[in-house]
């Protein structure tokens, strides 16, 4: 018995040793895997270089607990870290691959910082990880190589970074739970894996604004959980696939800015469960359902603007009750806009603008109807032929309308009083239409007005001083009308106008004195009108004025020196009218001036050299006036000089117009990136001519004159967008470069090109007509060339050679390349370098360094081609070279 006993406490003692060691082994197992988060934590400290609120640098420290750390949540038994989330922080920094290290994370959140670099694939292979959110960092790389391998994720949030590469091929076979997959705002580019079908539970996909190319995978209708797809602002093209009616479940379909084409699958139309149906900008075409509002009964919001549908808008529609946005402008809808339009009760955007609709009766009677609409914040009709007048009842428009737009409609007859009932408008536009009588002294109650749009109509009578009582009016465009009268004196009340457009009216009498005490005006035309007297001295109150145009007028007396004030200053028009005296001497103090003109004047005396100071100006024009032109001092004898003169022309400005010829047209020609743009006016800048200052151009104008930017109308492509040929309404042709809005290479490229050729002009130059720009969509507005490119005529100068050196891979520039430097005389005309020896040798510098340049510009591929602003570097440097050597040898 005493032996059982023995044995019985040597047993208990064994399993009490035993526990003991699990439980030693378990404490030290946990104490590393502590130590482990830690040292990954502060390995991210590590990569982090600016903290604004220093909050880690304090926070985070080795002598306490991680649990205790901002931005960090533990299990409350394991201690481990299951969360880290310091979103919002402002941190710049990277990624380290120690961050994968954090076994137990479920939650990783770095949104809204501005880490860069690539994520390690460590991230993409952490098991316990549900959500991962990077949104709204800087974080590039490809992912293409990477396998997603996270067996427990939910959601993973990649918006607004500069991702790039195709998407992973595989990148569903070890998603099995996601549920959210956001990889919008990136430069993912190739076709849209047919794989992503194996995310069975996936409910939200966001590929927008990338540069996604191909069609859309029937394989995305196997997603029956799918309730929101966003494809839109990608390059995808072929047809809606018809599988995409068997995702039961789906809300959200929005494919728009993108080259589809076909009519859209009826089965689209039947989907149930739908709520919002964007397809703008494409090239889809047919003709809406017949009862649309039994097929879509739920549908909010319906944008089918600048596609090519057509037929007309059936009365039905007005009975989809639930509808809040609904936009068909764009197309080629005709027939009669429905009378019963005023059914849509939630209606809040309506837009049916450049379609052919008119209005059933002369009054326009779809606009009474609209007064049911109580929720009515915006309402597009331009571009449509209603020809008819505005009713009276278009003051029962809703309380809460807050832009109404109804230019180029063909609208007769008066401004009607009771417009003035609208008193949240913001934006009025009733530009180019027919409209007569005067402005409605009733506009003076629309307190909340910020812009006022009436050009291109026939009105009559004075600039109403009730006009001076919108005390928020911003824009005011009433040009090409028949005012009359004097410009009232209360217009310094308007002080938040900024841009003002009085010109081609009948306005008389001198400018009030007031009007100098608009101190934020950016912008003001009075041109073309009947004004007197001198220009006031206080014109140099305007510390911001951008843009001042008072040509065509009557004014007169010297042109006052305080005009010098205007730092900003970039463009004046003072021409064709009286103005005497001198050019004052402040000019040179203009320093921004792009354009002056003060030609047809009565202006003597001499023109300042202060004005050698404006860098920036690159387009004078002082013609018949009275000025003195002094002659050009001689310190050589005139044989010398001629002779200086043929060699500065022959080395310099012969090869360097070549040089530029070619850079800047090749320069001119890249590759297309669709960028995020919708169916509003944009802002237009002027780059090289003053006629260009004159010409503006809506997005819509560039889109329609290059049929939806369709691939058959591209003449050109490049590294940062492509060249479209394009012909306006009126018949002009023009060609359009469109830059890459993703792109930072595109952008700068963008800038770049507007730099030098506002300060380059030649006759072998492509001459800009206007450009578009603004955040989602930059582009150049060029002359057409109809002979084609410089770049395809050296093409056809390569196979037009008959020396039988070039066969096989020998191509011009491939000679001109093996002989230089050593063989120049066998490349360039021999009278290039004749003339003085001594000057031989500074000739054959100059002409290798052309040559060398020439030979970067026509690089085949672009990304290797030197850009614009460093070849105007490259081309002075090489005249300066060149005059220092000739003067120093003369």
């Amino acid at each position: 018995m005493e032996r059982n006993l023995s044995l019985s406490m040597i047993t208990v003692s064994l399993t009490h040793c035993l526990l003991l060691c699990l439980v030693v082994a378990a404490a030290a197992a946990a104490s590393s895997n502590i130590t482990t988060d830690q040292q990954a934590l502060l390995a991210l400290k590590d990569h982090i270089i600016y903290y604004p609120t220093s909050l880690l640098a304090h926070n985070w420290t080795s002598n306490t607990s991680v649990c205790t750390w901002i931005g960090i949540t533990c299990d409350a038994n394991s201690h481990r870290v299951t969360t880290l989330d310091i979103s919002q922080f402002n941190l710049q920094g990277t990624i380290p691959p120690q961050l994968g290290n954090l076994s137990s994370l479920t939650t990783l959140n770095l949104s809204h910082n501005k880490l860069s670099g690539s994520v390690p694939s460590s991230i993409y292979t952490m098991h316990t990880l549900k959500f991962l959110d990077f949104t709204d960092n800087q974080l590039s790389g490809s992912v293409s190589s990477f396998v997603f391998n996270m067996s427990s994720i939910l959601v993973i949030r990649l918006t607004n970074n500069i991702f790039s590469g195709e998407l992973p091929k595989n990148i569903c076979n070890y998603l099995p739970y996601l549920k959210a997959l956001f990889l919008n705002k990136n430069m993912f580019h190739g076709k849209i894996p047919s794989a992503l079908s194996k995310c069975k539970t996936l409910q939200i996909l966001f590929l927008q604004f990338n540069n996604l190319s191909g069609a859309i995978p029937k394989e995305i209708g196997n997603l029956t959980r799918l309730k929101r797809i966003y494809l839109g602002d990608n390059k995808l093209h072929g047809e809606i696939p018809h599988e995409i009616a068997n995702l039961r479940n789906l809300e959200d379909l929005e494919l728009g800015m993108n080259n589809l084409v076909g009519v859209l699958p009826a089965p689209i139309f039947n989907m149930s469960t739908l709520k919002v149906l964007s397809l703008i900008s494409n090239s889809l075409s047919g003709s809406l359902p017949s009862r649309i509002d039994l097929s879509l009964p739920t549908v909010e919001v319906l944008n089918l603007a600048l596609n090519r549908f057509f037929g007309t808008i059936r009365s039905s529609i007005t009975n989809a009750s639930k509808l809040t946005v609904l936009e068909l402008g764009g197309n080629t809808f005709s027939g009669f806009i429905p009378n019963t339009i005023g059914n849509l009760r939630n209606i809040e955007w309506l837009s049916v603008a450049y379609d052919y609709l008119k209005s059933s009766t002369s009054k326009l009677s779809f606009l009474s109807s609209l007064a049911n609409c109580k929720k009515l914040r915006s309402l597009n009709l331009n571009g449509n032929p209603l020809d008819g007048i505005l009713p009276s009842s278009i003051g029962n428009l809703s309380m809460s309308l807050k832009t109404l737009l109804i230019a180029n409609c063909s609208i007769i007859g008066n401004i009607p009083q009771a417009i003035s009932n609208l008193s949240n408008l913001l934006t009025l536009v009733l530009e180019r239409n027919k409209l007569t009588g005067p402005i409605p002294i009733t506009f003076g109650r629309l307190q909340k007005l910020q812009g006022l749009y009436l050009a291109s109509n026939k009105l009559v009578g004075s600039f109403p001083d009730e006009l001076c009582h919108l005390g928020r009016l911003a824009e005011l465009v009433i040009l090409d009308n028949r005012l009359s009268g004097s410009i009232p004196s209360c217009l310094s009340n308007l002080t938040s106008l900024r841009s003002l457009y009085l010109e081609s009216n009948r306005f008389t009498s001198v400018i009030p004195s007031t009007f100098w005490s608009l101190k934020d005006i950016l912008f003001f035309d009075i041109s073309s009108n009947f004004l007197v007297g001198p220009l006031s001295l206080d014109i140099g109150n305007l510390k911001v004025l951008l843009e001042i145009s008072l040509s065509k007028n009557n004014l007169s007396g010297d042109i006052p020196a305080t005009i010098g004030g205007l730092k900003g200053l970039q463009f004046m028009d003072l021409a064709y009218n009286r103005l005497e005296g001198p050019i004052p001497e402040s000019f040179g103090d203009l320093t921004s001036l792009e354009v002056l003109n003060l030609s047809n004047n009565k202006i003597s005396g001499s023109i300042p050299t202060s004005m050698e100071k404006l860098f920036y100006l690159r387009d004078l024009n002082l013609s018949f006036n009275k000025l003195e032109v002094q002659p050009c001092k001689v310190s050589k004898p005139r044989t010398e000089h001629k002779s200086r003169k043929k060699i500065l022309l022959i080395v310099i400005v012969l090869p360097l117009s070549i040089a530029l010829t070619i850079a800047i047209t090749l320069a001119l020609k890249s590759k297309l990136i669709e960028c995020g743009k919708r169916s509003t006016v944009l802002s237009n800048d002027s780059i090289l001519s003053s006629q260009a200052t004159l010409r503006r151009f809506s997005y819509l104008e560039l889109l329609q004159a290059t049929n939806n930017f369709a691939e058959n109308n591209i003449i050109g492509r490049g590294g940062f967008g492509s060249v479209y040929g394009a012909r306006l309404e009126d018949g002009m042709k023009i060609a359009i470069k469109v830059f890459h809005r993703q792109c930072a290479s595109a952008l700068k490229s963008f800038e770049a090109e507007c730099e030098v050729l506002k300060n380059i002009r030649h006759r072998n130059l492509i001459k800009v007509i206007s450009s578009c720009s603004n955040d989602d969509f930059k582009a150049l507005v060029l002359e057409y060339m109809s002979n084609g490119s410089l770049g395809d005529w050296l093409h056809v100068l390569e196979y037009m050679s008959t020396d039988e050196i070039f066969v096989g891979e020998l191509s011009l520039k491939r000679w001109v390349n093996d002989l230089l430097p050593t063989s120049l005389v066998e490349v360039v005309d021999k009278t290039l370098l004749s003339g003085e020896e001594k000057h031989s040798a500074a000739k054959e510098q100059c002409l290798l360094s052309i040559f060398s340049l020439a030979l970067e510009c026509t690089m085949e591929s672009p990304e290797k081609r030197i850009n614009a602003k460093d070849i105007v570097t490259r081309l002075l440097k090489i005249r300066d070279t060149l005059s220092k050597r000739i003067g120093n040898l003369s």
